[in-house]
């Protein structure tokens, strides 16, 4: 039966994980040649350990990190504290916590070095930490966010802070908080540990003193705040001196008790209080509240180095603006004066939006980047102006880079700021001079690579990963050695298997569209590739779709499973893609996919008559924005064998109301509002076209995907079952954009795999058989 194999792919996929040892998920055939060394399975891609957290110690001599690693059996993944020389490097590395059932992260160093705390949920019985605390806090996607406290982390209820020293022992509970822990900081003085912790959106500030601690000493923590309203995002201020924080204007008593008594009704952009900035003294424990205008609700926040300016951003108070994914573009920034109390309003853009508030290390420049000239969809500019110069014009830099220009790690005399930035096929290192107005390249790896500055330390750590390299942490004593490979120390080493595993070549690629545009993408080359030898493909279409693949560890959604069964594997950074310039970003507004059609297909076509693809075995797959394109493609030609859309659009029209983001998707349809032109909109929908759909299609979504709703994949799977069209139909549980749970992103990969090989290989060549 058709369909037999992608229904049977979860049972491999259970076989598997029951077995314990990474297999190969992929059906029956071997790879293209013998190769030394086995491929890569979807189980090594599930099994990759993490790091998260890193933690410089106060000299910059030692890191702290955290290692997760998969835990089939709870569905979930578990975490303990490593160490590591910044001289020394991978050798040096020690493990530093053994609870192989608990959690263990967010670690963070005394001001003196000579201790460290971390958040655990190691006493914290099974059943509590499955009811009130069940999602585990990690440092990739999906985890809560918390502006960065001083040496903090996350926690969550069933979560305590625990201290331990750096040459080992046993580790020592230092708080009993009823609610668990959800984040620390400590003070710049080294004085206080202060954390949050009490009943959701009723949360208090509480200090431990960090010389009772040392001492080896219980200590009974101080309660620093008693806010009606609880508290929220809070940053302890450079001097030691405030505690600033953001709380909820007022409390809808009525709304508690209707969520406590569980009449839980969700309203759809509820009416809910606007927030505001206050400060705590330390000493006097006395809280003012520093803003007082309802027009906004305020956000994030930093805080200058002197202490001596804070600059936020203020939300718009309309109920539809704020508490949705695009609340940023209703935004917009303001500088506070701590000693005059003093507000600035630094921009004023509608539908713009810009980054957050930067101070250069003197704290006489205030600094942040938006898009060129505040124009929608624009590469961004870094905006500079000394900070005292109220209502005085910004400054523009990097007018003259193609590419976007943001705020990233000041140099110590503030005369250069180094950013993070794709070009073409690899995201760079970059600096802009503030003087000349000049941009620069400081690191040019065929790689993906990024910069981050320890805030405390000034560490500075760099995130590297290629094509044979899996994302490892590297560390450099100044930013002048950035630049110089050899000068890097690498300090994590999470999966050296991957060394033993036969990886296909993967390299950057250029071709010609059909209207002369240069293209470029990833070509990853099965294992074993043979010169001369015509293989399947898989079109791999990355999400956005302003985004790009680059030369990173095992991208387009499995590239090296599928080179390791043999695949060549194509991945298209297609016009709306960034990396390329703003032209290429933007050229394509009010007709979204001709041009992208055109640079995939011209891009196949290349693969063809360099002799590399055999043409009748090729499919087709993305997700998000590559899920739009699957299902454009599915609707305009029958070239592919087989399409796997995951969470991709079918009616446009349909969908700007069921979708939690709209602004940008009106921008790329033409700016104007569906009911404003509904032949463009409807013009631009696969849904216009289901009819020319002959290719089998497996279509994938989260039942409850806020971005790309479960009704625009419920739609095309009807389509296709009345028409014919062989099709199979995947919903996952869950409450994302991406599916959530491990188990079932692995029943995913697999059972894609499973339609490729079925419908591309099999296949290739016979007639469609009965829809599924």
């Amino acid at each position: 039966m058709d369909c037999y194999v992608s229904r049977t792919a979860a049972i491999i996929a259970l076989a598997a994980i029951a077995a314990g040892t990474p297999a190969s998920l992929a059906t029956a055939q071997a790879p293209a040649a013998a190769v030394a060394g086995r491929p890569m399975t979807w189980l090594d891609v599930q099994n990759m350990r993490q790091v998260g957290s890193p933690a410089p110690s106060p000299d910059g001599k030692w890191l702290l990190y955290t290692l997760s690693t998969p835990d089939w059996k709870e569905a979930r993944r578990q975490n303990d504290v490593y160490v590591v020389s910044t001289t020394q490097g991978t050798a040096s590395a020690r493990r530093l916590t053994f609870t192989n059932d608990k959690n263990e992260t967010a670690p963070g160093w005394s001001r003196d070095g000579k201790f460290f705390v971390f958040l655990s949920d190691r006493d914290a019985a099974r059943d509590a930490a499955a009811n009130r605390g069940s999602s585990l806090p990690t440092s990739g996607p999906g985890a809560p966010y918390f502006p960065p406290a001083v040496g903090g982390g996350t926690g969550g209820a069933s979560y305590q802070l625990y201290l331990m020293r750096p040459d080992g022992g046993e580790a020592r509970k230092i708080t009993e908080a009823k609610d668990g822990v959800t984040t620390y900081a400590f003070s710049k003085d080294g004085a206080w540990l202060v954390y949050r912790s009490g009943p959701v959106t009723q949360e208090q500030l509480y200090a431990l003193p960090v010389a009772t601690l040392a001492a080896g000493d219980s200590a009974k923590p101080v309660q620093l705040t008693r806010h009606p309203n609880g508290i929220g995002l809070w940053r302890l201020s450079p001097d030691s001196r405030r505690i600033y924080f953001v709380t909820a204007d007022t409390t809808d008593a009525d709304e508690r008790l209707r969520l406590e008594k569980r009449f839980d009704v969700r309203v759809r952009n509820a009416e809910v209080p606007v927030s505001s900035l206050w400060a705590l003294e330390l000493d006097s424990k006395r809280t003012t509240r520093l803003t007082r205008d309802t027009s906004y609700s305020v956000g994030e926040f930093d805080i200058s180095p002197d202490a001596k300016w804070i600059g936020f951003r203020g939300i718009s108070a309309n109920r539809y603006d704020r508490n949705i994914l695009e609340q940023n573009i209703n935004a917009d920034l303001y500088l506070l004066d701590v000693s005059s109390g003093q507000i600035e309003r630094l921009t004023k853009n509608t539908e713009i939006g810009e980054s957050g508030v930067s101070f250069s290390p003197d704290s006489r420049t205030v600094a942040f980047s938006a898009p060129d000239d505040f124009v929608f969809m624009h590469n961004a500019r870094a905006y500079l102006r000394d900070v005292g110069a109220r209502g005085t014009a910004f400054r523009k830099l990097g007018a003259g880079f193609d590419g976007d220009v943001t705020v990233g790690v000041w140099s110590t005399d503030g005369k250069t700021i180094y950013f993070n930035e794709g070009v073409k096929a690899t995201n760079q290192v970059l600096a802009l001079d503030v003087a000349a107005n000049t941009v620069r390249p400081v690191i040019q790896e065929q790689a993906s690579v990024s910069v981050n500055e320890d805030d405390e330390t000034g560490r500075l750590l760099i995130s590297y990963s290629d094509p044979r390299t899996p994302n490892t942490l590297y560390t450099v004593p100044s930013v002048r050695e950035l630049g110089t490979r050899s000068a890097w120390t690498q300090l994590t080493d999470a999966n050296p298997w991957v060394r033993q595993v036969a990886l296909g070549g993967a390299e950057e690629i250029t071709w010609t569209s059909s209207d002369g545009r240069k293209v470029g993408g990833v070509l990853v080359k099965p294992v074993g590739y043979q010169t001369g030898r015509r293989y399947p493909l898989i079109v791999a279409i990355h999400g956005g779709p302003a985004a790009a693949d680059v030369l990173g560890f095992n991208g387009g959604y499995g590239s090296q499973v599928y080179a390791g069964a043999g695949y060549m594997v194509l991945m298209p950074n297609y016009r709306n893609s960034t990396n390329y310039g703003q032209t290429f970003k933007v050229e394509s507004q009010g007709d979204y996919f001709t041009k992208g059609y055109q640079d995939i297909m011209t891009g196949v076509d290349h693969l063809i008559a360099q002799g590399l693809v055999d043409s009748a075995q090729m499919g087709v797959l993305g997700w998000s924005a590559g899920g739009h394109w699957s299902n454009w493609i599915l609707t305009h030609t029958d070239r592919f064998k087989a399409i796997s859309t995951g969470a991709g659009v079918f009616n446009w029209i349909s969908m700007y109301g069921q979708s939690d983001t709209q602004r940008g998707r009106q921008w790329y349809l033409g700016n104007k509002l569906y009911y404003d032109d509904m032949e463009a909109w409807w013009r631009q929908s696969p849904a216009a076209y289901i009819k020319n759909a002959k290719t089998p299609t497996m279509i994938h979504v989260v039942d409850n995907d806020p971005r790309v709703p479960r009704p625009q994949s419920e739609e095309l799977h009807m389509a296709l079952k009345r028409l014919g069209v062989p099709t199979e139909f995947y919903v996952y549980p869950g409450n994302t954009h991406g599916i959530p749970d491990p188990r079932n992103q692995l029943v995913k990969s697999t059972a894609e795999m499973a339609w490729m090989d079925y419908w591309v290989r099999t296949r290739a060549g016979s007639s469609p058989g009965a829809t599924c």
